[in-house]
């Protein structure tokens, strides 16, 4: 027995270090084995770049330089945020190794007082302050620049804003690449831009929308009665089509067929369009305030009827029609908040509020195959009103009148993707004049080439002044100042459409931060079960307390003043049930940590080892793979 011991310890010794060794050297082999590969293993493929976005990088013809900012020590007491400006940088890099040497990237950590920090700076990045004590600032954000000086940066990469990074991270080298700006077609049966009011004499200021619009875009104006659309057109843009032509519909819809871009704001009651409104004044009618494109929807796969319009009665804004009118709430001049927005869409995922009037709604048709994909929805508490009903409104009031919500919620804008069919499948419309017509050197479309996407908006008064921004003089200059995000939501929904399809393809990705949706489940399963206990014991409470009751009035009615062996004997056996379930409860919150605790368990069990195992055998197969191939190849070589 003696002389074994030490034996047995050499053995143990030695295993150990064997055991070592083999652990140095499978790691040594799965670093030269699996050298540049990468195998994304998430649910959502978090770590894998959209195909979108690889094409945009294998389009590059110039490199774009890349700048991402992060202070290190500044984010000590913030985990989150280190999490999640590693989750950008680890993003970047996988760009930056698929771009083929195209996009170079350059990760600064700016301290304060250094070059770095000026150089953030100069490329219009600020630092956000933290709020602590010590006052510190902190840098989270990119810039990027291509060879004829080009800048674009993303001032602060926003944590609630994770599931659209990689769309505002491939945007970026996307405009870098093509600095050009997109044009935009506007076709408009309203007076957008500046114009000479008649009626008034005097010039008609345009839209801060549209102004802002043509700041961005190069804008070119369609006529409303064109027979066909200019060429060059990145997206083009609908603003109250009234009464169109069959021509200019066919010109919209073979644009869409063949792949243009389009948004188009239809209105059910435009209450901006002076034409109609100066036609009721001399007429004494309500003129014609409703738009829609015609036979196109109805094709697309899209209802909408023009007589109807949204009233919603939780939000519903509080307005006054007449002066001296004391203000009411107005279920037709809705104010949409941020539950009201589709957050999974780039468009509206980022906005708080926009505002409609007299808005009408968009639904899917049965049996239609297109992808219809909200993006703004009234609440619940919402009905149809005819558009009659407000064409003489002597109050808001009165719109309530009647109303009872259906609980369904309306859509006033949508997205639509997919195959969309063409209103006119027998070709283009016989014009009035056949020698003014014009000739097409394209062949008709009977649907479009390939995904559809066109966003239709059930407003076009969200566009005017009035319903986002307020007027205000300063030193002499009229200064817009905006109180909601409607211009916001133009400008998001044109930068889309217009950039490429590529660009489009790039969808909101899941969260990078998962919540434990099994551990979440075991809790509420616990709590079912310790309502139900809860309330049981309760109902017992009540029982016992009320039988108590019932003897203590007995007892006070003979005029005893000591507890009677009955009363004794039930205090005592709610004292026990009150126990026994007290037991209960905690047996619950005990079975709830131990599931918890072996599921974690089992998380750690398969990451610290099953995961490790399965690469380490894949790697020990693949090299063994490699050396048959290498030695049948050289057998082949030697026979031959």
């Amino acid at each position: 027995m003696t002389n074994n011991t030490p034996n047995k310890r050499t053995f143990g010794a030695t295993a150990l270090f064997a055991l070592a060794v083999l652990f140095i050297g499978v790691t040594i082999l799965i670093g030269f084995v699996l050298r540049g590969a990468r195998i994304d293993l998430t649910e959502s493929k978090l770590y894998s770049i959209a195909p979108g976005t690889q094409h945009i990088l294998e389009s590059l013809q110039e490199p774009i330089n890349l700048y991402f900012f992060f202070s290190q020590e500044a984010s000590n007491q913030s985990p989150p945020l280190r999490a999640y400006a590693q989750r950008v940088r680890e993003l970047l890099e996988e760009m930056a190794q698929r771009s083929d040497g195209k996009l170079r990237l350059s990760i600064i950590d700016p301290k304060p007082f250094s070059e770095d920090e000026d150089r953030a700076g100069d490329f219009g990045l600020q630092a956000v302050p933290l709020g602590g004590a010590g006052g510190e600032s902190l840098y989270f954000g990119l810039a990027g620049t291509n060879s004829t000086d080009g800048r674009e940066t993303i001032g602060f990469f926003q944590p609630d804003k994770e599931e659209f990074l990689e769309y505002d991270v491939a945007s970026l080298v996307y405009r870098l690449s093509n600095p050009k700006r997109a044009t935009i077609g506007l076709l408009s049966g309203l007076p957008v831009d500046p114009s000479f009011d008649q009626q008034s004499g005097q010039m008609r200021p345009g839209w801060a929308s549209i102004a802002q619009l043509r700041q961005t875009f190069n804008v070119q104006t369609v006529a409303a009665d064109a027979a066909t659309l200019p060429a060059g057109m990145d997206a083009l843009m609908l603003v109250h089509p009234r009464e169109l032509s069959p021509q200019t519909q066919y010109a919209i819809d073979q644009f869409v067929m063949r792949g243009g871009k389009l948004i188009a704001f239809i209105d059910p009651q435009a209450e901006n369009d002076p034409q109609a409104a100066q036609m009721a004044m001399m007429g004494g009618g309500m003129g014609n305030r409703s738009s829609s494109l015609g036979p196109l929807l109805d094709a697309w796969g899209v209802s909408y009827d023009p007589t109807q319009v949204v009233g919603d009665r939780d939000l519903g804004l509080t307005v006054s029609l007449q002066p001296g009118q004391p203000p009411s709430q107005h279920i037709a001049i809705i104010g949409f908040n941020r539950a009201s927005m589709n957050g999974k869409d780039v468009v509206t995922s980022a906005l708080d509020s926009i505002n409609v009037m007299t808005a009408g709604a968009l639904k899917k048709k049965d049996g239609a195959s297109i992808e219809f994909e909200p993006l703004i929805q009234s609440s619940a508490n919402a009905a149809l009103l005819p558009s009659s009903k407000l064409a003489f409104l002597p109050d808001s009031q009165s719109l309530l009148d009647g109303f009872k919500a259906t609980g369904e919620r309306y859509t006033i804008a949508a997205r639509l993707h997919g195959k969309l069919k063409s209103a006119f499948p027998n070709g283009a419309p016989a014009a009035a004049d056949p020698k003014t017509a014009p000739v097409s050197k394209e062949a008709p479309l009977k649907e479009t080439k390939g995904d559809a996407n066109v966003i239709v908006v059930a407003d076009s008064d969200i566009l005017a002044d009035p319903l986002w921004i307020r007027s205000q003089n300063v030193f002499g200059q009229r200064v817009a100042i905006a109180w909601a995000n409607n211009g916001d939501f133009l400008a998001n929904a044109v930068d889309n459409l217009a950039g490429s399809s590529d660009l489009i393809s790039i969808r909101g990705r899941q969260s990078f931060f998962r919540p434990f949706t099994k551990v979440d489940e075991l809790r509420r399963h616990a709590d079912d079960q310790l309502r139900a206990t809860e309330k049981e014991l309760d109902q017992e409470l009540r029982d016992t307390e009320q039988k108590l009751s019932q003897l203590e009035s007995g007892r006070a009615h003979q005029g005893e003043m000591t507890l009677t062996k009955e009363q004794e004997a039930e205090l005592t056996r709610f004292q026990q049930e009150r126990s026994r379930i007290r037991k209960q409860l905690r047996e619950v919150r005990r079975s709830l940590d131990v599931e918890i605790e072996r599921l974690g368990s089992w998380l750690k069990a398969i990451n610290i080892g099953l995961v490790p195992l399965l690469l380490a055998i894949g790697a020990v197969l693949l090299a063994v793979t490699r050396r048959r191939k290498l030695r049948a190849g050289r057998a082949a070589a030697h026979t031959g």
